[in-house]
């Protein structure tokens, strides 16, 4: 199998794009994910049990023995397992490491045959054999095979001219609680959700792409939602083209290697 820590909509994308050529797909996650795009993030199963992503179905396994059930049945499934403890139990042939975490990982060369990271804080030879660039530009979607992702720059990718002032964070921590819904239009000063009795409100005019989940604990400064300034109602369920760009270069790592392409067709 091909194990993917973490559910969010970069790891989903993937995971979209190795589930439609035919490859067996375990996802990680935490017990209360903190996934912003959930129409289009499978951490969201851990909350709903089951969801698809543009035709592709997930389900919630409640142990490794039944996440390898349901994954016989052409599934993405989701296991809830915060310490990775999964990794030294299924023994996947491919890692990929997508938690965005944006550090080195806690694990090294030796978890799996092929050990992948997603962006920046890994360093392909040293504590994975591939990165995938995910910062938008020349260089998305490309398999690094030695060194490092480009460095994070701390901003989120700019949308219609619109970029850090598109991503709402928790003014406080807390409990969040939502007050719309993904997809929702938005006008200037309306709230959108609170955090310990502080609002968060739309700082322009635009659409509802993501929010967390309603009841979800968040720290202060933490991502929990994005405005589109397109009107489009159909993006916050589309998987993005970013997500899409590093899914064709994590599949491109996986194929590239001749012994890991052999044993994925003959398992």
């Amino acid at each position: 199998m091909i194990l993917i820590r973490g559910g969010g909509d970069l790891a989903s994308g993937v995971a979209l794009r190795l589930a439609r050529v035919g490859l067996r797909v375990l996802i990680t996650e935490l017990p209360q994910p903190l996934a912003v795009r959930r129409l289009v993030s499978f951490a969201q199963v851990v909350y709903d049990d089951e969801m698809a992503i543009e035709g592709v179905h997930a389900h919630l396994a409640a142990n490794l023995d039944d996440a390898v059930a349901w994954m016989e049945r052409g599934q993405v499934t989701v296991l809830v397992d915060p310490d990775g403890s999964a990794i030294s139990a299924c023994r996947p042939l491919v890692l990929m490491d997508a938690r965005m975490r944006k550090r080195p990982p806690d694990t090294g060369l030796d978890a799996a045959p092929l050990v992948i990271g997603l962006g920046p804080g890994f360093t392909a030879g040293l504590d994975c054999h591939a990165v995938i660039e995910t910062r938008r530009g020349p260089f998305l979607g490309r398999v690094i095979w030695d060194g490092p992702a480009e460095a994070d720059t701390g901003l989120p990718d700019p949308i219609a001219q619109r970029q850090g002032e598109r991503v709402l964070r928790a003014p406080a921590a807390g409990i969040f609680t939502a007050d719309k819904n993904i997809g929702d239009t938005l006008s200037v000063g309306q709230q959108i959700a609170e955090v310990a009795g502080q609002p968060i409100r739309a700082p322009f005019p635009g659409m509802l792409r993501g929010l967390l989940q309603s009841g979800t604990p968040v720290s202060r400064g933490v991502k929990v939602g994005d405005i589109d300034p397109r009107l489009d109602p159909r993006l916050p369920g589309l998987v993005s083209d970013k997500a899409l760009a590093v899914g064709g270069g994590a599949l491109e790592a996986i194929l590239t290697c001749a012994e890991i392409r052999r044993r994925l067709w003959e398992e």
